[in-house]
């Protein structure tokens, strides 16, 4: 009926309080937060709990402590690069199966690509055609798997939304992390390139004519056929029904 519980500790509690006035706005990017001899008093804690509240907040990119600083710790902006350490370390959990991962990637870079299609800017554009090209002319596979993530972050960056361009690297790496580069392994290498390239040109073509539904089914039909046999027949169903489904 019951399971165990963890003991939590003091600082975490101080950790806890800190974030909800950021994360409510009480306390604002730019402000200061008390003194530790303040803090100290304010929490009822010793000085040792306030400075590992403060350690740990400042290693979430919260908060910035300068030594013999009088001010007090400073309440930092959030920034692309703090969400995507703090994703990282969730996406890394143990409790996060890979199809899980597989299926978040394909709903992302699906959406991804359905909005790139429509908001995407000449410019952008330009960026993914650059993209493309160099992967067509890319003789090593590390400098195709450079051109690929410029593809990818490029069509990220047309969609106008920060948090798919976080989401779409952290979870492409973590899942490049996992399962050995396919490409690096293949027998028949150059086959895989081209198929690569058929897809990306196809993908490409619908951005251009602005059909997003297009490109969102053609992505996720590709990480499909690119990554299913990686998992068991049974975890395939995740994926399966974002591709029956288009």
């Amino acid at each position: 009926m019951f399971e165990p519980v963890s003991p939590v500790r003091a600082y975490e509690r101080v950790v806890e309080q800190i974030e909800e006035a950021v994360f409510t706005g009480r306390l604002r990017p730019g402000s200061r937060l008390p003194s530790e001899r303040d803090l100290m008093t304010q929490f009822g804690v010793s000085r040792s709990t306030v400075r590992e509240a403060l350690r740990v907040l400042q290693s979430n990119g919260m908060v910035q402590s300068r030594a013999g600083d009088p001010r007090g710790p400073e309440v930092l902006p959030a920034s692309p690069k703090s969400l995507q350490k703090s994703m990282s370390r969730l996406v890394r959990a143990e409790s996060m199966s890979l199809a899980e991962l597989l299926q978040f990637r394909m709903l992302l870079e699906g959406s991804a690509y359905l909005l790139a299609a429509q908001l995407r800017t000449d410019a952008q554009l330009a960026e993914m055609e650059a993209a493309l090209t160099a992967m067509t002319e890319a003789t090593e596979h590390a400098d195709f798997s450079a051109a690929d993530v410029a593809f990818h972050d490029a069509v990220a960056r047309a969609t106008q939304n920060t948090l798919i361009l976080v989401c779409s690297n952290v979870v492409r790496g973590v899942v490049l992390d996992l399962i050995a580069d396919h490409l690096a392994t293949a027998s028949d290498r150059q086959k895989l390139m081209l198929a690569y390239l058929q897809h990306h040109s196809e993908v490409l073509q619908a951005i251009r004519d602005r059909d997003g539904a297009l490109a969102a089914r053609l992505a996720r039909e590709a990480l499909y056929d690119y990554y299913a046999d990686s998992l068991p027949v049974e975890a395939r169903k995740l994926l399966a029904a974002l591709v029956t489904s288009s």
